[in-house]
């Protein structure tokens, strides 16, 4: 597949501050790479570099065939953004936003097409400061996309919405992706990275941690698989433990806990199947990216960075 960004080595230190620190990942063309981590953890710092607003310290990037430090104005043509702190003036219409927003990019825009391609119709005359949280960000994303890029760059886009708003929003993250478009997507959720993501890399104190799919990571994570199920018929947990993967099964209160790796679940499953145990209640648990993040950082996504 095509390489769509490069990063070698970045590096970015402010003072004595790493804020950066020899990160190296690259993005595919039409996939959703998602940089996941907890606030402060860089991730900002290096979209912004990526689109050639703040300069590296050291390290080489390269987003479409383009150094973004010493050709920012090409790039500027190719690719889309929509910034955290992404903001309009209140007063100013949806309508007027794509044509401000057209001129300024220097691309020939069909007003009406883009209006209609992703659901502003009600909303074209509506100003900027009565849109929901959920609309702003289907005007952020319309606005990003104008012109066809080959790359869009979305930083933390469901910041501060609704489930519902959030669920929208991804589907229109979907969309971008589905209409060819490279798409890489800076967040600080778990459920985010995992349901969009075709790759993600972890972000912990500057450094990447971790780069590949949510399954992948998931799998090879070394956290247990956790099997329950209630105890049925006198049923005794220790013969299962000289299944290939099982590492444990105890018994407690009417329910049995094994834990193992692999493909502990389906022996489990056909042991007690051998047995004619069927429990209506078997439960498979399979380690989160949460516990992939957890086991690779010492703290969970939602806390504050240790320093």
């Amino acid at each position: 597949m095509d390489t769509v960004i490069t990063v070698e080595d970045l590096r970015k230190t402010y003072g004595q501050t790493v804020a950066v620190r020899d990160v190296s990942f690259e993005v595919r063309r039409r996939e959703i790479f998602g940089i996941l981590g907890s606030n402060g953890a860089g991730k900002t710092t290096v979209v912004e570099i990526l689109q050639g607003l703040r300069d590296a310290t050291s390290g080489r990037v390269s987003v479409l065939g383009l150094d973004p430090d010493r050709e920012k104005n090409r790039l500027r043509h190719s690719i889309g953004t929509q910034l955290q702190s992404s903001a309009l003036p209140e007063r100013l219409r949806i309508v007027e936003a794509i044509q401000l927003f057209a001129h300024a990019r220097d691309v020939p825009v069909d007003v009406e097409a883009t209006i209609a391609t992703w659901g502003l119709e009600e909303l074209r005359n509506r100003p900027f400061g009565a849109l929901s949280g959920g609309e702003k960000q289907r005007l952020f994303v319309a606005l990003a996309l104008l012109g066809d890029p080959e790359l869009v760059l979305l930083d933390e886009l469901t910041t501060g919405l609704d489930p519902t708003a959030r669920h929208a929003t991804w589907d229109l993250i979907r969309q971008v992706r589905d209409r060819g478009t490279t798409v890489l997507l800076v967040t600080h959720f778990m459920d985010e990275a995992e349901m969009l993501c075709d790759r993600v890399a972890i972000m912990d104190r500057g450094q990447i941690v971790a780069c590949d799919t949510p399954t992948a990571l998931t799998a090879n994570s070394g956290e247990p698989v956790t099997i329950t199920f209630s105890a049925t018929n006198g049923y005794q947990p220790d013969q299962l433990l000289s299944l290939p993967g099982v590492e444990s099964a105890t018994a407690s209160d009417g329910k049995i806990t094994v834990t193992g790796k692999g493909a502990a679940a389906v022996r489990v499953a056909a042991a007690l199947a051998e047995h004619d145990v069927t429990p209506d209640d078997y439960r498979t648990h399979y380690p989160s990216l949460e516990d992939v993040f957890l086991s690779m950082t010492g703290h969970r996504l939602s806390e504050k960075v240790p320093s």
